[in-house]
């Protein structure tokens, strides 16, 4: 299975451990990782998702990033906002895209301690949807 990974650089302390975790757990999986890129935060991922997963050769997109919350409601508006332009584009093309994305409404102590688990669980979600979809469409 190959897929692609997107990591917000917003939050980039944590990001970048989300992604090394992302990359062992893919390499314990046996995934390839044909594609990495790095965006400036999670509202700019969904474009760079939809060419992503116009690619032949993509399986599957995984998301990472950490939405930490300020002084307003910001996070949220974000937060949702993304969650639903990703879902739409995993329906669009029939290829599973992951919500690695923690937040909104966390504390910056809350999103280091989501890293590990938010990283692999975003890695495991599109291999077992994957697998899922390969089943049904036999």
């Amino acid at each position: 299975m190959k897929i692609a990974i997107v990591v917000a650089e917003f939050n980039q302390k944590i990001t970048s451990r989300m992604y090394d975790v992302a990359l062992e757990t893919a390499k314990k999986l046996d995934l390839d990782v044909i594609h990495t890129s790095h965006v400036p935060g999670i509202f700019d991922m969904p474009l760079i998702i939809d060419k992503l997963l116009q690619k032949n050769d993509v399986d599957a997109v995984v998301t990472l990033g950490a939405i930490i919350k300020g002084q307003t409601k910001h996070d949220e508006v974000i937060a949702h906002s993304t969650a639903r332009n990703i879902a739409k584009l995993s329906i669009k093309h029939q290829k599973p895209v992951s919500l690695g994305i923690s937040g909104p409404g966390m504390a910056e102590r809350q999103a280091y301690a989501r890293i590990r688990p938010v990283s692999e669980n975003a890695v495991n979600a599109v291999f077992k949807l994957h697998n899922e979809i390969k089943e049904i469409e036999k």
